[in-house]
């Protein structure tokens, strides 16, 4: 349903041909409206130094090999991409990350501390996202996004040209490239997805705009001149005010939309706006229900800002779509409040995902949590180091739910309870919905219909708490384990519980 929150709660909830007496029903329209993007679930992986040991975290010094732990969280969590970048990729220089791994130097880690050793580069990043069923994606050194600081660095110029980022497009998908094989790997990685920078509209160091498009321009044609079938996902958010406070993504789409598949965008800046705000510091723990109401008013703006950057996409679509490349809720402090490991936070990352899904005509890509680490109550997957226990937070075990359970094409439902918050789609004979019931203290039972077909049976996967500040830790990394349950046969019909998120599977006749 494509209405943003208060147009969906004011909805009237509308009695379809299953509706039992005056209950309400969920009507589902099955005609297909348009495919879902292999890509939407997306995560994000970023060396960060010693603020959140993630990368080296993830890595097993003994086995020379990922963590199995961690291989298996990601397995279970499927993404369909994984993301290596962030503002880490202003500084990296890729062959520092490929051959032999003795032979590997360290670099330093400029914004996020420390040293990182590379002995996580291409072959094992690559090798990580195959074994979780996962494209990879590389986000480039794009002239350092015009930082002047990394062209002057201690250790010397950390700037990535065009001429360095085609090489890589050469070295990971030539199927003769030399020096690939003369590090043991015959056969090309295949790399389809290519970012051009990251955030390069941000902060007042960077390029403008103008120069931005030009080396976009510049970038991809070098690196489409290796490889003509590589997918390149260009900048389009907003500037600084220094540089205009304007979407870039439409002017970029101009002028270099032939070279572009995907226009990216980063969904940051959910912090509190209400004074008398209770996500700030504990005060969330005296008021949980107002932090719920909170958070679900957070949504309304991600709802509202993807409106406005599918204004400017609309006109190249279907060629081109959105790639929501990082977004997390980033409470104070910095990326660690600990309310992102209670499930009063599911509000916040259940009903963005949905609005991502029910927007998939525009949005091909997104994500809604840094990948992993130790530290960052942002992440979707914890790392315990010791005892080497990896373990999925709210926010993971909710894109694990939705990604296992979902069709090929959306459809729409036409009608639902008020307090409920559904994205639906459908693969042959069977219909998903991706179910938050926003109410913070009520049950919402609704009838099941969709519209011209019979319901031959189905289940319900349930995240469902008794408590919505159950959090998840070490102590219980299970405890958002969806649980599986029949819907009776008959006149289908089923009770959501109070702050639950479920994906519920419908077997159509």
């Amino acid at each position: 349903m494509a209405v943003n929150r208060r147009a969906f709660l004011g909805q009237a909830a509308a009695a379809g041909p299953a509706a039992r007496g005056a209950e309400a029903a969920i009507v589902i329209d099955p005609a297909p409206l348009f495919d879902i993007s292999p890509y939407l679930y997306m995560q994000f992986m970023e060396p960060l130094g010693t603020t959140d040991s993630s990368v080296e975290a993830a890595w097993d010094y003994d086995a020379d090999d990922w963590r199995k732990d961690f291989v298996a969280a990601t397995q279970d969590l499927s993404p369909d991409v994984i993301r290596w970048g962030g503002l880490f990729s202003r500084y990296y220089k890729w062959r520092e990350g490929v051959g032999p791994a003795d032979k590997r130097p360290w670099m330093r880690n400029y914004v996020w501390g420390g040293k990182e050793t590379n002995r996580v580069g291409t072959r094992e990043f690559v090798g990580l996202c195959r074994r979780a069923g996962a494209e990879p994606l590389y986000c480039v050194n794009f002239l350092g996004d015009g930082v002047p600081r990394y062209r002057q660095t201690q250790e010397g110029d950390r700037w990535g040209d065009a001429r360095e980022a085609a090489d890589w497009v050469s070295y990971a998908n030539d199927p003769d490239h030399r020096e690939r094989q003369s590090h043991g790997r015959a056969e090309p990685y295949g790399i389809k997805l290519w970012q051009l920078g990251n955030e390069t509209s941000y902060g007042d160091q960077g390029f403008p705009k103008e120069e931005a498009i030009r080396h976009t321009i510049e970038f991809a044609r070098a690196m489409k001149q290796r490889d003509p079938s590589i997918q390149l996902i260009g900048w389009g958010d907003r500037g600084s005010k220094t540089k205009g406070a304007d979407l870039w993504a439409g002017e970029m789409l101009k002028r270099a939309g032939e070279h572009l598949s995907l226009i990216a965008v980063h969904m940051m800046g959910m912090g509190p706006r209400r004074k008398d705000t209770v996500l700030t510091g504990l005060k969330y723990q005296r008021a949980p229900e107002l932090a719920w109401q909170e958070l679900l008013e957070f949504t309304d703006r991600v709802e509202s800002r993807l409106a406005e950057i599918e204004e400017a996409v609309r006109p190249y679509a279907p060629r081109i779509g959105i790639a929501i490349t990082e977004g997390h809720l980033g409470l104070p402090p910095h990326n660690s409040h600990p309310i992102l490991r209670e499930w009063l936070s599911a509000v916040y990352h259940a009903r963005s995902m949905n609005i991502y899904q029910r927007h998939g005509r525009l949005v091909r890509m997104a994500t809604g949590a840094d990948f992993e680490g130790t530290r960052w109550t942002v992440n979707a997957v914890m790392l315990q180091v010791p005892g080497r226990i990896s373990y999925l937070m709210p926010a993971g075990s909710i894109a694990r739910l939705f990604k296992r359970h979902n069709g090929k094409q959306a459809v729409a439902a036409k009608s639902a309870p008020s307090e409920l918050d559904i994205a639906a789609s459908r693969s042959e004979n069977r219909v998903f919905l991706h179910v938050v019931n926003l109410s913070y203290s009520r049950t919402v039972r609704a009838a099941l219909a969709v519209e011209g077909r019979r319901i031959a049976g189905g289940r319900v996967f349930e995240i469902a708490p008794e408590d919505p500040r159950e959090y998840v830790n070490v102590d219980q990394p299970e405890v958002f384990t969806p649980r599986e349950k029949p819907i009776p046969p008959g006149a289908p019909a089923w009770s959501f519980p109070r702050t639950s998120v479920s994906a519920v599977e419908l077997e159509l006749a």
